[in-house]
Parts: C-alpha cells; structure tokens; sequence
C-alpha cells in the first residue's frame, strides 16, 4: 500500500511538473527583407513567429545600397527573403550571388497594377508600389503565403494578422481620401526630390513633379532642370517637399528658382528611426497624406 501510495505522490508530481514547464515553442523564421517599409509589413504578418532583418537600415536608400559581409551572411541563413521587385533591389542579385543562397526570393509586388513610363528614352517600370496601400494589399497577401509555405504549423496565426492588417490598411487608404479629395485640382502639384510617389499620386488625383526619375542613381541634366523650372511656373506649383533619404541639394535650389514654399520631409523609401514620425508603414504614409494634406491648405 506504501508503495502504491509512493507511487502516485510520483506521478502526480510528474504531472504537475509537466503542466508548469513551458509548452515546447513554435518555430521561429529567420527573415530578410530588402528595405525598412518591407520588413515592417513582413512582421505585422509574421508577428511573434519571425525574426526580421532588413537589409538596408531606416533613413536609407534602397537604389543605392551596398550590401555588407554581414548582409550575404543574413541572406545565406535566411528561411525566407522577401523583395519588393520591378527593378528596385538591383544590388540583389549579386547579392545572392555573393552570399551562397540558394533560396528564391519572395517578390511581395508580384500580381500589382504596375505604372509604365519613359525615362531616358526606354520604357521602365515604377518600383515604388508602397506609396499606395491599396497596392501594400496585394503585398500582404503575398507575404502570407510565403510565411505559410515555410511554416504550415502558424498558417492561422500569419491568416488572423494579415486580416487585421488588411483592415489597417483599407482604413488608411480612407483617411487619405478624406484628407485629399476636396482639394481643388488646381492645388494638387507638388515638387520632390525623385520620381517616387506615382501611386501615391494616381491613387490620390495628386501630379507630383521631381528633378531626378525613378531612381536616385540618375542624375539630372542642366536642361532637365531648366525645363522642370519652366514646367514648375507655368503650371503654378507652390510647395515642395525634401525626401528623407536623399540629398535635397538639386530640390532646394529648383525651389529658389520657381518660389516654391517648403512643406517639409516626405518618407518616400525608407521609414524613420524608432523615435521618428515614420517607424512603421502605417505611420510613414499617413504622416506623409497629412504633410500634402497640410501644405495644399495653405
């Protein structure tokens, strides 16, 4: 009887010590993604089952990066690489190459309505997809599945945050067009430092004209500039904007030269530290609708 007694005061502890210890955790993915605004909307999908790394850091250029040793090593131990795609990432495939990876990189803009037009005398394609959350969507969709297929066990959990997030978004595309519609169409120009904020502008009705085209590897010609200045009285656009991850040298000195107003910095490509205006997508666009939004005010 002493023995049988023993041996439930066992089990019983065995079972409680079970029922304290810590349920074994699920997997966690390791994942790179090219450029702040991506990694960000990457863990508001992934939440708790990711590590994210974005390659290039906050405030920085995404057409001009240099990859490091550090970078190839974070990309050859990935689970999961996310791009944006349409050209913008041209640094990637040497990348990749250099690191030893063998994956293939998840394009989040894959199945986006992409704008087409002509630079330098050839058609290319705008990379700069997220300056529309209508389009950031489609994005959320991609990123799903490709969290999904690396790790089938936490579907339900990248499916419930993609939900939220999606309703996140639909309702800051909202706050933009209620911010921006009742602006007179003659008020709807604005100056900035590089072609980058196309969806912005055919989600919005806004014309946004720049100096420099979709890339800020392009530089500018002295005839360029003289016909944007031109361009810039005739149509009478009045503010212009500084990007935060360019230099704003060539649109401060259009802006002497037409009187146009400053309005402030845009987040363009790049989010902000965490103690700026702009840490996360959601707060990077709508600071954005609500610095055009104040300067067609006045």
């Amino acid at each position: 009887m002493a023995h049988l007694r023993k041996l439930i005061l066992v089990g019983t502890a065995m079972i409680s010590l079970l029922a304290s210890a810590p349920l074994a955790s699920a997997k966690t993915l390791e994942v790179v993604a090219s450029f702040t605004v991506l990694a960000d909307v990457v863990h508001e999908i992934g939440g708790t089952h990711v590590n994210v790394r974005s390659l290039v850091g906050p405030n920085g250029d995404p057409h001009e990066f240099e990859p490091s040793p550090d970078d190839a090593k974070a990309l050859k131990e990935a689970d999961v690489v996310f791009v944006s795609g349409e050209g913008l990432e041209g640094w990637m495939d040497r990348l990749i190459t250099a690191s030893g990876y063998t994956g293939k990189p998840t394009v989040a803009s894959e199945g986006i309505k992409t704008r087409e037009m002509e630079e330098d005398g050839k058609e290319v394609t705008d990379p700069h997809v997220w300056n529309s959350p209508v389009n950031v969507m489609l994005w959320v969709t991609n990123i799903e599945k490709a969290l999904s297929a690396a790790d089938p066990q936490d579907a339900p959990h990248f499916r419930a945050n993609a939900e939220k997030y999606l309703a996140e978004l639909k309702q800051l595309d909202a706050y933009a067009h209620s911010k921006l519609d009742a602006v007179p169409d003659d008020k709807r120009k604005v100056l900035t430092s590089h072609d980058a904020f196309g969806y912005f502008g055919r989600e919005y009705k806004v014309k946004f004209l720049s100096p420099v085209g979709l890339s800020t590897e392009t530089e500018a010609s002295a005839a360029d500039v003289a016909k944007l200045i031109d361009q810039i009285k005739a149509e009478g656009v009045k503010v212009y904007f500084i990007e935060n991850s360019n230099d704003p040298k060539l649109v401060n000195q259009i802006a002497t030269a037409t009187g146009a107003k400053p309005g402030g910095e845009l987040y363009v490509e790049s989010l902000s530290d965490k103690d700026g205006p702009a840490s996360s997508y959601l707060k990077m666009f709508r600071y954005n609708v609500d610095q055009v939004a104040t300067a067609f005010a006045k």
